[in-house]
């Protein structure tokens, strides 16, 4: 079995001294490997991200239970800065380039906290470009003017140029056409297979992930109820059922869906 290079555990997560968002939720990710985290919108997949990447601080939020390690050394207290030069870069969801520079300052800002001479700085340009070729014919385009896919490759091309071992990446599907989500996610795998980068992705559409995903997570109000290795949780029916409206090769009503709903008690 690969070491687990990340270690959530059990955290509560209060937004606003008020709100309770995550409770106790626990996983890890082992090194080389791409797990998934599930769950329809408000589940608590971008607050799980942002508790491991630190930027829970800017929304008012606070970890007030648990703890989170990266490398076996506890991070939550960690600057995202400090996080970045550990190794852990998150992709946004809604990607955030930057509008008024072009595709190539972009990416040259994801290297910025770095201290390396610039002929490396320049290498791993040519190796993000070789895995997003589009990006280099667009590499002069101010990235407002580019699609959401392309700018979907900028944002994980510029985490990228900091060098991680671990990207955290949030909705990496959404807003995008069916043909650039496959685009995106097969680049990820590749990433993942050749440079030997870890990947935790938030993501709605389950079907697409577990596709490219080694594990799973699935989030429900602010818990984990659900997890296991990819290929099961794609075929498992309780899964198909809740998030396709499939059992059996038929779509359930939407009263057959409600009373699944009331019937399941790992959703309570």
């Amino acid at each position: 079995m690969a070491t687990p290079i990340l270690a959530v555990n059990n955290i509560e997560v209060i937004y606003d001294h008020v709100i309770l968002v995550l409770k106790g939720v626990s996983l890890t990710v082992e090194e080389g490997r791409i797990v998934a985290l599930l769950g329809a919108n408000g589940a608590g997949k971008s607050t799980t991200l942002k508790s491991i990447s630190t930027l829970l601080k800017g929304e008012r939020g606070d970890i007030t239970k648990g703890n989170i390690e990266f490398k076996g050394e506890r991070i939550d207290h960690l600057t995202p800065a400090d996080l970045v030069k550990k190794g852990v870069c998150q992709v946004m969801e809604g990607r955030h380039c930057f509008a008024h520079l072009s595709i190539e300052e972009n990416l040259l800002t994801g290297a910025y906290s770095r201290k390396v001479p610039g002929s490396q700085i320049r290498q791993d340009l040519e190796m993000v470009y070789g895995y997003f070729p589009r990006l280099k014919q667009r590499r002069t385009s101010l990235a407002a003017y580019t699609s959401g896919g392309e700018q979907q490759m900028c944002a994980i091309g510029r985490a990228l140029m900091a060098r991680p071992t671990m990207i955290l990446l949030d909705e990496p599907s959404m807003g995008l056409a069916p043909q650039i989500v496959e685009e995106v996610f097969a680049i990820v795998k590749s990433l993942n297979e050749k440079e030997g980068v870890s990947f935790l992705l938030a993501e709605q559409n389950t079907m697409v992930a577990l596709r490219y995903a080694d594990y799973g997570y699935i989030l429900e109000n602010g818990r984990v109820v659900m997890n296991g290795p990819a290929d099961d949780l794609a075929t498992n029916e309780d899964v198909k059922e809740f998030y396709l409206g499939v059992a059996s090769g038929e779509r359930k009503s939407f009263r057959d869906t409600k009373f699944y709903k009331r019937r399941k008690r790992w959703l309570a």
